[in-house]
Parts: structure tokens; C-alpha cells; sequence
């Protein structure tokens, strides 16, 4: 329930990196000003593009906007605009969303609990085109959507998206933030917002909390409404939550990642029987994607886990012949 006593001040971080998202992040900028519970300070952080940082002075004025200060990538480009707030919480879009009016005012009521950590909220895709009959709902996270099997109501969860987040800056500054040199870069995708949720709660030994009426849209552009982008989107997240899994402690941490594999198996057969109804092909569709999205993720997950086990055999290796 609100209080309407509690108003914490706020700061807005936006990381970007590319003049193609100009379009995008302006829009995310003009929501992040327009919210119903006016934030303290909006962040833009350049990541080392400094045709994007001029611009970004010039043509968006009543912003703050930085240079990223650590080396290439999103986690140190959003520690970059975190460090610089004082604010109590802080929070975080990505360049290419727009948030609801009331996001904000909805992420903060949590925070009266002095045990939260961390909150996010509902993330609605916005597609460029229309969206792909195979597509099923449990795997709208490829897209960076929330999905089925989430909390329908506001409730208790190990991790949200940094897409859409808000953090209690002490816990998040005795922690150090994102982890630098993890996270989204190129063609990897790391869960770096994942893998700041386990520490904090781990160091505070609070919880986050999901807010699905905290509501931004998330553009999904036409090439990530592909099969081909799904199954490489699949696979990459299989690598990292191995990744994730060997920075923090091993397999413990992959619970949640566990419970949702175990839902999956409904899904099929739910879609299956639709099939079998007439009720679509679209059904049939779904079912042969959740498949093949658990096997692209399985063979990320196979594959880092052979690449870690090379590379911890390889310093002992070293080590044996400089022996000789």
C-alpha cells in the first residue's frame, strides 16, 4: 500500500552508446522528465562515443550527461551516471524504452519496506512489426518483455531487469554497482542485472520486489523479431547465466533458472492441445520454439561450461611445464 509520507528523491540513469538509437533515446528522456513523481536528476551516460556526447550536451537540455568512466560496456557506463547521483534511490532505463507516467511514483512504494533493496517493474514489448506467431509467451524475456510465469500482482523476486529498475543507493554503492566487464557488449549478452540483484540482496539481506504496474515499453525492432536473433538471444543466455554462476556461488544461484525449465514442459503440451483443438497453427508454432529455445540454451549453457573447464585446467598446465 503507498505511503503517502515516504518520498525519497530519486535520480534517473540512461546509458547509450549509438547515434542509430537518437530517435529512441530521446523518447526515453521525455518520459523519464514527464513522470507524475518527478525525479531528481536525469543521467545520460555516453558510452566512449564522443560525436554522441556532444550531441547529447547540445540537444538535450535540463539533462545532466556524462562520459562513460570505466572501460567499454553497459554496467560501467550505468555505474558512471549511479556514482555521480546522491540521491536515496536510484533508478534505470535503458535508451531504447518509454515509461508509463506513473512508473516511478509505482517502483517507489515498495521502498517503505526498509528491507527492499530493489525493485522493477512490467516491461510491455513494443514491436517495430507485427509480432511472430511462433513466439511463445514464456520466452518474451528474449526480447526483453516480462513473461509468463512472472508475478501478476506486486510480490517478491530474486532478480529484475535493469531495462527497468530502481535501487536503494547504499546497498547498491557497498556492493560497487553493475560488475564491470560483465554485461551486455557486442554480441554478448551477460545477465549483468542479474548477477547485481544476487549480491545486493546477498549483502543486505533484503529482497527485490516486481511491480508489473510500473509499466515501460521496450522497443523491439524488426531484426530482433527474427527466429535467427531468438535462437542466438537463447544460446547467449545460456552461456551467461554459466557465466553468472561461476563469478558468484555456482550452481545455487541458478534456482529460479531451474523452476522456470521445469514450467516449460506445461507450456508444450498446453500449446499442442490448443493445436489439436483447430485453434491455430500459432499454437503448434509456440510449442516447437519453447523446444527449440531450451536447446539453444542448453548448448550455450554446455558450451561455457567446456570453455571454463579448459581455462581453469590451463594455468595448471602452465604452471607444470615452468616447473620443468
Amino acid at each position: 500500500m503507498e505511503n503517502p509520507t515516504y518520498r525519497p528523491a530519486v535520480s534517473i540513469v540512461i546509458p547509450t552508446h549509438s547515434e542509430k538509437r537518437w530517435s529512441m533515446l530521446v523518447r526515453t528522456v521525455a518520459s523519464a522528465r514527464s513522470q507524475d513523481y518527478p525525479a531528481a536528476e536525469v543521467v545520460v551516460v555516453v558510452d566512449h562515443n564522443p560525436e554522441l556526447y556532444r550531441r547529447a550536451r547540445r540537444d538535450l537540455p535540463g539533462v545532466t550527461v556524462l562520459e562513460n568512466l570505466y572501460t567499454q560496456g553497459v554496467s560501467g557506463n550505468r555505474n558512471t551516471g549511479a556514482f555521480h547521483t546522491t540521491t536515496e534511490l536510484i533508478a534505470f532505463l535503458d535508451d531504447d524504452t518509454v515509461a508509463e507516467p506513473d512508473w516511478l511514483r509505482n517502483l517507489v512504494i515498495p521502498f517503505a519496506d526498509p528491507n527492499v533493496v530493489g525493485a522493477g517493474g512490467g516491461i510491455t514489448p513494443a514491436w517495430e512489426i507485427n509480432r511472430p506467431r511462433w513466439m511463445p509467451d514464456e520466452f518474451l524475456w528474449a526480447i526483453g518483455g516480462s513473461y509468463t510465469g512472472m508475478p501478476t500482482t506486486t510480490a517478491p523476486i530474486r532478480n529484475v531487469w535493469s531495462a527497468s529498475m530502481l535501487v536503494r543507493r547504499d546497498t547498491f554503492m557497498a556492493v560497487g554497482g553493475f560488475r564491470t566487464g560483465f554485461g551486455k557488449l557486442g554480441g554478448e549478452n551477460r545477465p549483468e542485472d542479474t548477477e547485481l540483484c544476487l549480491r545486493m540482496s546477498a549483502h543486505a539481506g533484503g529482497h527485490w520486489m516486481y511491480v508489473p504496474d510500473a509499466v515501460i515499453r521496450h522497443e523491439v525492432p524488426a531484426d530482433r523479431s527474427t527466429f535467427g536473433f531468438f535462437l542466438r538471444r537463447c544460446y547467449a543466455e545460456g552461456r551467461g547465466k554459466v557465466q553468472m554462476a561461476g563469478l558468484l556461488d555456482g550452481s545455487e544461484s541458478l534456482g529460479a533458472e531451474r523452476d522456470y525449465l521445469w514450467s516449460l514442459p506445461k507450456s508444450v503440451v498446453r500449446n499442442l492441445a490448443a493445436a489439436t483443438r483447430g485453434r491455430g497453427v500459432a499454437h503448434a508454432l509456440q510449442a516447437g520454439s519453447v523446444v527449440a529455445g531450451v536447446a539453444a540454451a542448453g548448448w550455450g549453457g554446455a558450451v561455457e561450461t567446456v570453455a571454463g573447464r579448459r581455462a581453469a585446467r590451463r594455468p595448471a598446465a602452465v604452471a607444470a611445464g615452468a616447473a620443468q
